[in-house]
């Protein structure tokens, strides 16, 4: 792909097209297996597509013009993990490169248990990487084995070893709500990743997307969802769990100990521009959010075929990023700040809102003090049920 000119930044001071992008998102799509709940953009077992991947993302990073610094950096997948040592080095390079980190910066890279070694940790470390983020999702051999993870309860441990033994930050994610699942089990999960001393913990409910085995499997009642009041009480045990240990539950679905929340997915919340690169990869750039062929295979035909990568575009009206800018916000447990979103939309939240969430207010699932809008406690457990309302006029 021939470099472009700089991309377009907005001189409008009030809306976040006016920003430099200070975040930047690198989409690794690799992975030894697809996991029976995933939908996200992966290949399986391609490693050999890795080095034409590698050719594509330097494009990609180049079509940038110029070098730009950011505060934030994030490797997700897909697994990043699956690169060998000198095609994770190539790649670190590359990004290092085009998008040099600030002082203070913060850099995260997602890994599976089973791939880390100590030679690629202190590899990451060398590179700059500040933060390790472990797709544990249980410690339960059985959980793991149902939800097709490779790998095995003594991998977390020995990862996160690994992780604090170079003085990196751990992250873990964890799943709650699988078929069988009980109250104890999981609790057993919470307990078993603060003995690891996390810095971030997320939790995720399963869901069962369309297209995934896991989805199949449940339309042919070879699983079976968990009861709504198991699902709820589960995801109470980590609200309370995680909080009496100390950690910030400062999003839906995040927890950190204090001063150490994820940098980078704060500035998707609060509707920040970001950069990003990578099959499957959304950017917001100057207004505009771009997102690139969801195929691997596409991605990289385009790509280095000369080609755009991006499948879908738009530009979003003022209302309509407005709308999706308190979304986020009621996301955060800080809710929204009345005076801020007015100063940076120019829309007030009773003039987009204001019946709907009168609603949810009078039923217990918002409160409102006048002056900051936030979710209850009661609103945490079916928030995803109240945004479809808030995001259409």
């Amino acid at each position: 792909m021939p470099p472009s000119p700089p991309l377009p930044i907005r001189d409008d001071p009030r809306s976040s097209a006016a920003k430099v992008p200070r975040a930047a998102y690198i989409h690794v799509p690799f992975c030894a297996r697809r996991c029976g709940y995933c939908n996200f953009t992966l290949v399986a077992n391609r490693q050999d597509l890795v080095e034409p991947y590698l050719t594509a993302v330097e494009r990609e990073l180049a079509a940038l013009g110029e070098p730009r610094e950011v505060n934030t950096i994030f490797f997700g997948g897909g697994t990043p993990t699956q690169l060998d040592l000198p095609r994770l080095a190539r790649l670190l390079s590359l990004v290092s490169r085009w998008h040099p980190p600030a002082a203070g910066h913060e850099f995260t890279v997602e890994a599976n248990p089973a791939d880390l070694t100590r030679d690629m940790v202190w590899l990451l470390a060398a590179n700059g990487v500040t933060r390790i983020s472990l797709g544990a999702q249980s410690f339960q051999a059985d959980k793991l084995t149902l939800l097709e993870r490779d790998h095995l309860p003594d991998d977390i441990r020995r990862s996160a070893a690994l992780v604090h033994d170079a003085g990196l930050q751990l992250a873990c994610d964890l799943i709650f709500g699988v078929p069988g699942e009980t109250l104890e089990g999981w609790g057993a999960d919470l307990d078993e990743a603060l003995a690891l001393g996390p810095d971030h913990v997320s939790t995720y409910g399963l869901t069962f997307e369309r297209g995934t085995t896991f989805w199949n499997r449940l339309s042919h009642g070879q699983l079976a969802r968990l009861d709504e009041e198991l699902e709820r009480s589960l995801f109470a045990r980590a609200i309370d769990r995680l909080s009496a240990a100390g950690f910030e539950h400062y999003e839906v679905s995040n927890f950190a100990r204090p001063g150490r929340r994820c940098r980078h997915n704060e500035a998707y919340w609060a509707g920040e521009p970001y950069f990003a690169v990578g099959p499957g990869a959304t950017r917001y750039v100057g207004g505009v959010r771009e997102t690139n062929h969801r195929s691997t295979l596409a991605y990289l035909k385009r790509v280095l075929a000369g080609e755009s990568p991006v499948a879908e575009r738009e530009q979003l009206a003022d209302e309509d990023r407005a709308r999706e800018l308190l979304v986020f916000g009621l996301r955060r447990m800080a809710g929204v700040e009345r005076a801020w979103f007015a100063e940076r939309t120019g829309r007030t939240i009773d003039g987009l809102v204001g019946a709907a969430l009168a609603r949810h207010v009078a039923v217990g699932l918002l409160e409102d003090d006048g002056g900051r809008v936030r979710l209850t406690r009661e609103g945490l457990f079916v928030s995803d049920a109240i945004w479809p309302e808030y995001l259409r006029a």
